[in-house]
């Protein structure tokens, strides 16, 4: 028999590394705001991705032989019912990324085919921009969702192709901004003003107190993923050492990357100059900035002001086609991958006749095409509203990082309940003492609740309430879903049990 490979610490590290870390993070983060986002980064490493990692490798190694996921481990510790409507607002997270990605999928496309984003200038059939967008994106969704039913071969290799693609793609962004920097005698093109250049944003929606809270939220969703690392606990040598060492390293590199690379956009881009326009928007801030940086690049070595736009463009045509592919692995693995995890994890009984089962290909057609029906009907809400196209794509971005952030709330939550659990076996173990674990989850509880709020409330001041009504109408909807489809189940069981009795 084969022994069975098991992970190490440097092995751990690069695994959690290339699931969270986000290049796109680094320059939504410096648009929204500004060198002040490394401040609010490095506070949610140390306020909600350490301490709630380390609680996702505790539920991970504890049930590492039941299957159903985060489903499972909210199950074992809170109940069926508050388990089954959390783990549905799960995959809420998932169904609002797709809202998402689906329709910002064509601007590193456009970008890559013309050298710069020109979705907010498409138009079909008479519909402005916003409206064109929403309808290729639910054309994206039909086909994506019409290919993975019929169980598509190599997506992986796509997946791995755009990780890999983004992997060259972080190294050049540094290599270069470190080489204008050089040349440049270390000169910043948005000059830092002591600490007061770190504790604000140049961003106007985002220098009051409220706006900048509202930032939590992004922070918090560039550490996102890390549940899904909680079951790898049982392919390591001692992992009640080697996660907890792996994990605090990890955490260490992926704050200063995000720090390190939050700064580095200030050698190339000014924020003034590049990014206070109504062209740039949370959809396409990757391409400005790589495109900025290209255009830099040859103005610092002394070419013409045509070639340094000629290699502006390149620099943004090469990030669409990295980004475009990247796009494409994790929704073609996304839009089956949480569903079907989920829908085979739960009894059978709580669905619709038929929606649980799988074809031949084994994947839980029925259950996609209705995700792929709900998805557009959300597309189509939000393109239809009446914005322009800055504002749809900052919803979009909002949507989702407020959906991926709610099921956080239920993991954590739960995790004193699970503690108290005096019949699990326990082979990883951090939180020992049980006031120390109450007074954690409270203070990282509070964190995603506050962040939560304000990026709720901040639109809400404006005088937005369709934005901040777009922002929790997935997470509501689906929990409401979740609970009718409860009630039916327990109704149906009740009914199963009357009938065994006479």
């Amino acid at each position: 028999m084969a022994k069975k490979k098991q992970i190490t610490v440097i092995g751990l590290i690069l695994m959690i590394f290339g699931s969270i870390f986000g290049f796109a993070n680094t320059t939504v983060a410096y648009y929204l705001m500004g060198y002040g986002g490394i401040v609010w980064y490095l506070l949610a490493a140390i306020l909600f991705f350490l301490p709630s990692s380390l609680m996702f490798a505790e539920y991970g190694a504890a049930f590492k032989e039941v299957h159903g996921g985060i489903y499972s481990w909210l199950a074992e510790s809170i109940g069926e019912r508050p388990a089954f409507i959390g783990t549905f607002i799960w995959l809420a997270s998932w169904i609002i990324w797709m809202v998402s990605t689906a329709s910002k999928v064509w601007i590193p496309f456009a970008t890559f085919i013309f050298g710069h984003d020109q979705t907010q200038t498409w138009q079909l059939f008479g519909l402005n921009a916003t409206s064109t967008i929403g309808l290729l994106g639910i054309l994206f969704l039909l086909v994506v969702t019409f290919l993975a039913t019929h169980g598509v071969q190599g997506i992986s290799r796509i997946a791995s192709f755009g990780g890999f693609l983004i992997v060259i793609l972080n190294i050049a962004f540094i290599g270069v901004s470190l080489l204008v920097w050089i040349k440049n005698g270390g000169q910043l093109a948005q000059p830092v003003h002591g600490l007061h250049s770190f504790a604000t944003s140049p961003n106007a929606d985002y220098k009051s107190l409220i706006g900048m809270l509202s930032f939590i939220v992004f922070a918090i969703f560039a550490y996102g993923g890390m549940e899904t690392m909680g079951g790898v606990t049982d392919s390591m040598k001692r992992p009640e050492k080697t996660f907890p060492k792996g994990l605090i390293i990890a955490t260490v590199l992926i704050a200063i990357s995000y720090a390190l690379s939050i700064f580095i956009w200030g050698i190339s881009a000014n924020w003034s100059q590049v990014l206070a326009n109504k062209t740039t928007n949370l959809g396409n801030i990757t391409y400005v900035l790589m495109a900025n940086l290209g255009v830099y690049f040859g103005q610092s070595f002394g070419l013409s002001a045509s070639i340094s736009q000629l290699i502006g463009i390149w620099f943004a045509r090469i990030t669409g086609f990295a980004m475009f592919f990247s796009y494409l692995g994790a929704f073609f693995v996304l839009i089956y991958s949480p569903l079907k995890s989920f829908v085979l994890g739960t009894p059978k009984a709580i669905w619709p006749k038929g929606f649980a089962e799988t074809n031949h290909a084994g994947m839980p057609a029925k259950a996609m095409w209705f995700q792929a029906l709900f998805v557009s009907i959300l597309i189509f809400i939000v393109a239809f509203g009446g914005q322009n196209a800055q504002i749809f794509y900052n919803i979009l971005t909002q949507m989702a990082n407020v959906s991926a952030t709610l099921p956080y709330l239920f993991l954590v939550t739960a995790f004193p309940f699970f503690k108290r659990r005096q019949d699990l076996t326990r082979p990883f173990e951090i939180y020992t003492n049980r006031t120390w674990t109450t007074i954690i989850t409270v203070l990282v509880d509070l964190v995603l609740i506050f962040g939560i709020l304000f990026t709720i409330v901040q639109p809400i001041l404006e005088g937005a309430y369709l934005d901040a009504f777009e922002m929790v109408v997935g997470p509501v909807v689906f929990g409401f879903i979740a609970w009718l489809l409860y009630l039916r189940y327990q109704h149906q069981q009740v009914k199963l049990t009357q009938t065994d009795l006479k």
